[in-house]
């Protein structure tokens, strides 16, 4: 270590000196690369002595596993004669390695040529276990924001788009680089963009969550609703790290908001065309009005019911719950609803569902009360289960809590947050193992679940499933769970993934399609209503035929000789009429019952001719002149004989109303059947009346938009809804060469359901 050096030569006494004061690790060496001296930094990190005896091997303290690289590494140093390092392990005098980094030096003379190499060890062993702990926790902080199950946004704490999950990639079609531009890239509406980039920059400035409604675009460019809500992630000094913006979508909710505020604008014009019990109140809750329809069904005058003497048709029992109930509604001043029975007229209770709504001026204040009867005896029970299932739902109503585990496959050992205990009712902090897990999965579900496992064992990458939970008590949940495989080792593999109760979700959607099968056997009801008169007259003439018939065939028997070949002629008449009774009473039967539409192949002109026989007596008296241009060899449709017989029924109802104010033309209405180039087939009905404005060619399909006075509006919605059943599309357009309307639907051939 220099000792001659030490004892004769002034300046390298002070250069040593230098080199032991300092707290890094350094050495020097000869041009050839012998090293000639350690400072003190090294004689203390590696335990070796002042009086290292010369020629000891220094290289002891390079880590075996480095020794070899390094000796390479320096050897290229020294032949290229320029700076150069490499990270090396050093062994600590206790034996434990540790990495630095030795960079070397060369020092020149002044004519260039190298007489001495000095090199700094220094210490990274710290800094290279933090970048690889945060490496780490970069990768469990993406794998969480792909496990939401909504489009999902991380911004740094000034704004700058940082992260997305690949729900939000998948959804704008945009890659990340593209859509950190967002501001300026038609991702949100123009007309809410500014809203919302105020939104979250006052946010950022004030520190505080945010919560806004804005439109975004689609990768297919339609625009949707969504709710966007961020809060801020801190550390635990309070600073702002991140911030997060989740994308909930509410397009069908603004949606329902916007036909909700329509029905309510229009509610007072249409109030005393609903087929249903319909009242008024004043603003201390007395009654002031009925329809007709809920006084022929109590069987009261209009005097009987006014005030409070509506309440003696209430069931006893039902009364003091009603009452309190619209007292409660009066005092709250918003919508409300309640059941009750009502008394009909004949003194039999039928249950009834009250719905009422305030009339509100243009400042906000309530000007009257209105409401609505339904009757729902027949499915009492049904909507009592729903009702259940909706409060069940409605409590549920919040962002959906998702739980968190890694799970070792070798070991069974499983990690859980504390919504996965919440979910599995377990006890928090309770060690978790695989049996346990087993025991609570689904019996009918294992069978998947096992195969998941199998996938796990298999070192597959992703998995993901959905299965059910069988509880303690019997109960059963629903659970999806999503999993990213986080280390490669087969000898340790471990899975993080993330599990969501969709539970809720589930028994919802089972609840609102039932709902909704009910509302549309309801609403076919009520438009048939219309043509009772029409049916029983259809009906009549095929019974007057059978007694006529009938009567002749007696007397042709009784002749002398018997008259048998008229007998015959006039029994096989009385059969005809007799199933043509019985086609119609079939119809009748089929529209009111509860089945689900039944897809079959449908001859759509056979369909039509059906209808027009049977509205031929309306058409008649109405003094309509219809005409039939029905296609040849016209494929059959897939659809519901019955249901499809319902649109072109009310169609050509419409048609009929239309023209009923018409006296300076025939009133004509053209039915044609044709094939279109899609596989489809199209029914149009066209009339010579009135027509519409066609700034309304769209409202007119909406609930209780009419332009009759005496229209209920709903026609048109149902039969738009049945025809989008049927995977078709119904719509009106106005004629270019004469008055009236025309208004079509068009249905796929049966082979391509």
């Amino acid at each position: 270590m220099l000792p001659n050096t030490r004892r004769t030569m002034g300046l390298a006494i002070d250069l040593g000196v230098v080199l032991d004061a300092l707290s890094a690790m350094v050495w020097t060496a000869l041009p050839d690369g012998r090293i000639d001296f350690v400072n003190r930094s090294w004689l203390e990190y590696t335990g070796h002595d002042w009086n290292q005896p010369q020629g000891w091997h220094w290289k002891d303290a390079v880590s075996a596993d480095d020794l070899s690289a390094w000796l390479e590494r320096w050897a290229a140093i020294l032949v290229t004669g320029k700076p150069g390092d490499m990270m090396v392990r050093v062994r600590r005098f206790d034996g434990r390695c540790r990495l630095f980094v030795i960079r070397a030096n060369p020092i020149r003379d002044p004519d260039g040529e190298i007489v001495r190499w000095c090199a700094v060890a220094n210490d990274i062993e710290e800094l290279q276990c933090a970048r690889q702990a945060l490496k780490r926790r970069a990768l469990d902080f993406q794998l969480i924001v792909d496990s939401i199950s909504v489009p999902v946004a991380v911004t740094t704490p000034t704004g700058e788009v940082e992260g997305l999950n690949q729900l939000t990639l998948d959804y704008f079609g945009k890659s990340l680089e593209v859509l950190k531009d967002w501001k300026s890239d038609e991702v949100v509406h123009p007309e809410d963009l500014a809203a919302t980039i105020a939104a979250q920059t006052d946010a950022h400035v004030k520190g505080v969550a945010y919560n806004v409604e804005s439109r975004h675009r689609r990768a297919d460019g339609v625009y949707r609703w969504y709710n966007v809500r961020g809060f801020p992630l801190r550390d635990r000094q309070g600073g702002i790290l991140r911030w997060f913006h989740l994308l909930i979508d509410i397009d069908e909710k603004k949606r329902a908001e916007e036909v909700l505020r329509v029905s309510e604008r229009n509610l007072n014009e249409i109030i005393n065309a609903i087929p249903a019990q319909v009242w008024s109140a004043r603003l201390d809750g007395s009654a002031e009005y009925f329809n007709q329809y809920y006084l022929d069904y109590v069987g009261c005058e209009v005097s009987e019911t006014r005030d409070w003497g509506w309440t003696a048709a209430v069931h006893p029992d039902d009364l003091h719950d009603l009452s309190g109930t619209w007292q409660s509604v009066l005092a709250r001043g918003s919508q409300g609803e309640a059941q009750a029975r009502l008394r009909r007229h004949d003194g039999q209770y039928r249950w009834f569902l009250f719905r009422v709504s305030p009339m509100r001026d243009g400042n906000g204040n309530i000007v009257k009360w209105y409401g609505i009867n339904t009757d729902i005896d027949d499915r009492k029970r049904a909507e009592e289960e729903l009702q259940r299932s909706e409060a069940f739902l409605a409590e549920g109503q919040r962002l959906t809590k998702m739980g968190n585990f890694s799970w070792r496959v070798a070991t069974g050992n499983i990690v859980w947050s504390e919504q996965i205990y919440r979910m599995f009712e377990l006890e928090s902090g309770r060690r978790v193992r695989s049996g346990f897990v087993a025991s609570r999965i689904h019996p009918d579900d294992r069978g998947a679940v096992l195969d998941i496992i199998e996938r796990a064992r298999r070192g597959e990458r992703d998995l993901e499933c959905q299965h059910r939970l069988m509880m303690p008590d019997q109960s059963v949940k629903y659970v999806h769970m999503i999993a990213h495989r986080s280390t490669d080792h087969p000898d340790n593999l471990e899975y993080i993934g993330a599990a969501l109760d969709i539970t809720q979700r589930r028994l919802a959607g089972e609840a609102f399609d039932k709902a909704r099968s009910e509302l549309v056997r309801v609403a076919r009801i009520m438009s048939l209503g219309a043509l009772t008169a029409s049916i029983a007259h259809e009906v009549n003439q095929p019974l007057s035929g059978i007694v006529t018939n009938a009567s002749t065939c007696l007397r042709m028997l009784g002749t002398e000789p018997p008259n048998m070949e008229g007998a015959r002629e006039t029994a096989r008449r009385t059969i005809r009429d007799g199933n043509r009774a019985a086609d119609v009473i079939g119809r009748l039967r089929t529209l009111f019952s509860k089945r689900s539409a039944t897809i079959e192949a449908v001859d759509l002109n056979d369909a039509a001719r059906e209808v027009i026989a049977l509205l031929q007596s309306d058409l008649d008296r109405a003094r309509v002149i219809l005409r039939t241009e029905f296609a040849g060899s016209l494929p059959c449709i897939g659809g519901d004989r019955v249901q499809v017989q319902q649109v072109i029924m009310n169609l050509l109802r419409n048609a009929a109303d239309a023209m009923s104010s018409v006296d300076d033309r025939p009133r004509c209405v053209l039915i044609r059947t044709e094939s279109e180039s899609d596989a489809a087939v199209r029914l149009t009905v066209r009339d010579s009346g009135v027509g519409f404005d066609p700034r309304d060619a769209e409202r007119l399909f909406d609930t209780f938009y009419t332009t009759r006075n005496d229209g209920m509006g709903i026609g048109l919605a149902i039969s738009r809804s049945i025809i989008e059943s049927h995977r078709g599309r119904l719509w009106a357009t106005l004629p270019k060469d004469g008055p009236g309307a025309s208004f079509a639907f068009s249905i796929p051939a049966y082979g391509e359901f």
